[in-house]
C-alpha cells in the first residue's frame, strides 16, 4: 500500500500494529484475567454472565466461543467501536504516538466525514465552552456560579466543564468562521433552525455545560445545567448518529482506570454526583445520563467491574429507580450494594452539608448488600405492628430470599427474619422452599412454551462436535499457521487438497503468505486475508490450542486423516449402493471392492 494512491503504506500499518499489543488495547474495553498461556474476560460482542472471550498475547488475536467474534487488534476496533480499517488504523496509531504521513486519504474516510464532522463539531464546542467559562470575560458569570455550586478548579479542569453565554449565535459565529457544515451540526444536536427565516440558533444557551463522552473520550453530547430560571434545569443532547443515551455512561473513560483496579464501580444518577464524589476522593463514579440504566449499560459495566454500588438519590424515585437498576445489574452478572443516603439529600448535597470523609465512610463504605437494601425498600410505608401488614412484608421478603443462589446468604436472612419476629426458623426455611419450588414451576412453563433457545443451545452444541476429519484440517492449519517448514511439508504433500472449501482457501492465503516472505505470525496473517468470512475462521483456527512441538508422527496422522477422508466418503457411498444391489454377481462385486479399499486404509 502506498500512499500516492490514497492508502496506509503496507510496512507502517505492520509497524502500527506490532506496536499495539491487543491485550492492551482489547483491556480498555474488557476486563481481561490471565488464565493459563491466554487472557479471558467477558465478551464485549454478546451478553453473557461467564467468560468465553479469549485474548491470546502470543499470537495477538482473539476468539469468542460463544458467538464466534474473532480477529486481530484492527478487528476489533473495527468492529467494537464501528470504525473503518484506515479509523482503527489512525487510532492505534494516535494510541502508540506513531505519525501518519498528512497526504494519507481513504475512500472510507472520505464516506464518513458526516460522521467526523459531526464529532470534530463537539469537540469544538467542548473547547470553546471551556475556554469561556475559564478565560473569558463573558464566563465570569458562569465560573461564579460553578464556583458557588462548589465545583473548584481541579473539577473543572478535570471533566472539562464550560459555560454558553445567553446568546443565539455563540456557536453558529465559530461554525461559521470554521466552514462547518450547517445542517450537519443541526443533526449532531449542537444547533436549531427557525422556521420563520431557516436561520440557525445556538441549541444551548445560558448554561454550565458537561461534555458527554464516549468510551474512547471523544465528546459526542452535551447535558447543560441552567443558571437562571430557565426551563428544563437540565437539558441533555437528543440521541443523534453519534450518541445514544441507553450506550453512553457519563464519564465512563475517566472513571475505568479506578474501576478496573479496584474492580468496583459507583453508579450515581446524573453527571454533578459523579463530579462531586470525583472531588471527594470516588473516583469510580460513573452515571447513566437522564434515562433509566439499560441493559447494554449494564454489560458495559460488568465488562470492566464485577461489584456495583449503586448511589443514588433518597426520594421515592431514587430508591425506585435504584431497586430497578439493582436487577438489571443483577442479570448482567453484577454483584450489587447499595449506598443508602440521608433522607432528602443526593450525593452531591451530602458531601457539601458533610465533607468527603464522612460521604466515603458512611455512605459509600457502609453501603448495605442488595438483599438488605431490599428488605429496608419493603419496609418502607408498611406498619409492622398491623398483624397483614406484617404477614405481607414476611411474604414478600421469603419471596426476594427464595430468588438468592447461595444457601449462606438465604440462611442469613432468614434467621434475621426468625429473630425479628419469633417465627419459628423451620417455619420459615419450609415457607420459602415452597415459594422457590413454584416459582421454579413457573419458569419451566415458561420454558416449555418458548423451545427456541433450548434448540439454539443444542445447535450450538452440535456445531463443535466435529468429524475427526474437520478437526485434523482445523489443527494442520493452526501448525501451518505457527511453523513455515510444516507449512511447506504439507504443502508438497497434499496442495490445497483440503476437503473443506473455507479450509482449502485459508490453505491458499498461508501459501502465498510465506511466499512473498513473510515470517510466521497468525495476526500478521489474519490482517492479510480479504474475504471476512475467511478471516473470521482464520482467527479461530489461529487460536486453537496445540503442542507447538508435536511429533512428525502427529502432523503425518493429520495429514493421513485428510487424505483417507475422500476415500471413507468412497466406501460410505459404495454401502449405500450395496443396500439398493438386486443383482447377485454385481453385489458381491461391489462387496469385494468395500472389503479391498478398507485393507488399504487400514494397511496406510
Amino acid at each position: 500500500m502506498t500512499v500516492g494512491n490514497g492508502r496506509i503504506p503496507e510496512e507502517l500499518v505492520e509497524k502500527i500494529r506490532q506496536s499495539s499489543d491487543v491485550v492492551d488495547v482489547i483491556s480498555d474495553y474488557v476486563q481481561l484475567k490471565k488464565q493459563g498461556k491466554q487472557y479471558i474476560g467477558l465478551c464485549p460482542f454478546h451478553g453473557e454472565k461467564s467468560p468465553s472471550f479469549s485474548v491470546s498475547q502470543d499470537k495477538q488475536l482473539y476468539h469468542c466461543f460463544g458467538c464466534g467474534a474473532s480477529g486481530n487488534v484492527f478487528s476489533f476496533l473495527m468492529n467494537h467501536d464501528n470504525l473503518t480499517f484506515v479509523e482503527s488504523v489512525r487510532h492505534l496509531a494516535k494510541r502508540s504516538e506513531i505519525e501518519l504521513p498528512k497526504e494519507v486519504t481513504s475512500i472510507e474516510e472520505r464516506t464518513s466525514i458526516p460522521h467526523s464532522e459531526m464529532m470534530a463539531g463537539h469537540e469544538m464546542a467542548s473547547r470553546l465552552y471551556h475556554h469561556i467559562l475559564t478565560l473569558s470575560e463573558e464566563g465570569k458569570i458562569g465560573l461564579d456560579y460553578a464556583k458557588g455550586r462548589g465545583f473548584t478548579k481541579q473539577q473543572i479542569e478535570h471533566f472539562k466543564i464550560g459555560f454558553v453565554p445567553n446568546r443565539w449565535d455563540t456557536l453558529v459565529t465559530i461554525f461559521k468562521k470554521r466552514n462547518f457544515n450547517l445542517p450537519e451540526m443541526q443533526k449532531a444536536g449542537l444547533l436549531g433552525q427557525r422556521d420563520s427565516d431557516q436561520q440557525y440558533y445556538d441549541r444551548f444557551r445560558d448554561r454550565l455545560m458537561f461534555p458527554i463522552w464516549n468510551h474512547q473520550g471523544k465528546v459526542i453530547a452535551f447535558s447543560g445545567r441552567s443558571i437562571g430560571d430557565e426551563k428544563p434545569k437540565y437539558l441533555n443532547s437528543s440521541d443523534t448518529p453519534i450518541f445514544h443515551k441507553g450506550q453512553v455512561l457519563y464519564a465512563f473513560h475517566l472513571a475505568r482506570p479506578a474501576i478496573r483496579k479496584s474492580n468496583a464501580a459507583v453508579l450515581f444518577e446524573g453527571a454533578v454526583d459523579v463530579i462531586a464524589a470525583w472531588g471527594a476522593g470516588v473516583n469510580q463514579g460513573i452515571a447513566t445520563l437522564g434515562t433509566a440504566l439499560t441493559e447494554e449499560q449494564a454489560k458495559s459495566i460488568r465488562r470492566n467491574a464485577e461489584v456495583v454500588t449503586i448511589c443514588y438519590d433518597s426520594d421515592k424515585a431514587g430508591v425506585e429507580a435504584a431497586v430497578r437498576a439493582a436487577s438489571i445489574l443483577e442479570n448482567a452478572g453484577c454483584m450489587v450494594k447499595v449506598a443508602v443516603m440521608p433522607e432528602g439529600n443526593d450525593p452531591d448535597d451530602f458531601i457539601k452539608k458533610f465533607g468527603a470523609e464522612r460521604f466515603k465512610n458512611d455512605v459509600i463504605g457502609a453501603s448495605l448488600t442488595l438483599m438488605a437494601f431490599k428488605m429496608r425498600f419493603l419496609r418502607k410505608g408498611k406498619n409492622l405492628n398491623h398483624e397483614s401488614e406484617r404477614m405481607l412484608y414476611i411474604e414478600e421478603v421469603l419471596t426476594e430470599i427464595a430468588t438468592l443462589s447461595k444457601a449462606i446468604e438465604r440462611d442469613h436472612y432468614l434467621r434475621q427474619l426468625s429473630e425479628e419476629f419469633q417465627l419459628s426458623l423451620e417455619a420459615l426455611k419450609q415457607e420459602q422452599y415452597r415459594i422457590f419450588r413454584e416459582k421454579k414451576k413457573q419458569s419451566t412453563f415458561q420454558r416449555n412454551d418458548h423451545q427456541q433457545p433450548k434448540e439454539a443451545k443444542r445447535s450450538f452444541e452440535k456445531k463443535r462436535l466435529l468429524p475427526a476429519f474437520q478437526n485434523a484440517e482445523r489443527l494442520l492449519l493452526s501448525h501451518m499457521m505457527r511453523s513455515e517448514d510444516i507449512a511447506e511439508r504439507v504443502r508438497e504433500r497434499i496442495g490445497g487438497q483440503f476437503n473443506l472449501d473455507e479450509h482449502h482457501a485459508i490453505s491458499a492465503y498461508l501459501y502465498a503468505y510465506y511466499g512473498e516472505g513473510f515470517e510466521p505470525d497468525p495476526s500478521a496473517f489474519v490482517q492479510r486475508i480479504s474475504d471476512e468470512s475467511i478471516k473470521r475462521l482464520a482467527s479461530e483456527i489461529a487460536m486453537l490450542s496445540v503442542d507447538e512441538e508435536s511429533s512428525d508422527q502427529v502432523i503425518e496422522d493429520y495429514i493421513k486423516q485428510i487424505e483417507n477422508y475422500p476415500k471413507w466418503v468412497e466406501i460410505h457411498n459404495k454401502q449405500l449402493n450395496l443396500k439398493q444391489e438386486h443383482d447377485p454377481i454385481m453385489f458381491a462385486k461391489l462387496q469385494m471392492e468395500i472389503i479391498q479399499m478398507k485393507k488399504e486404509l487400514q494397511s496406510l
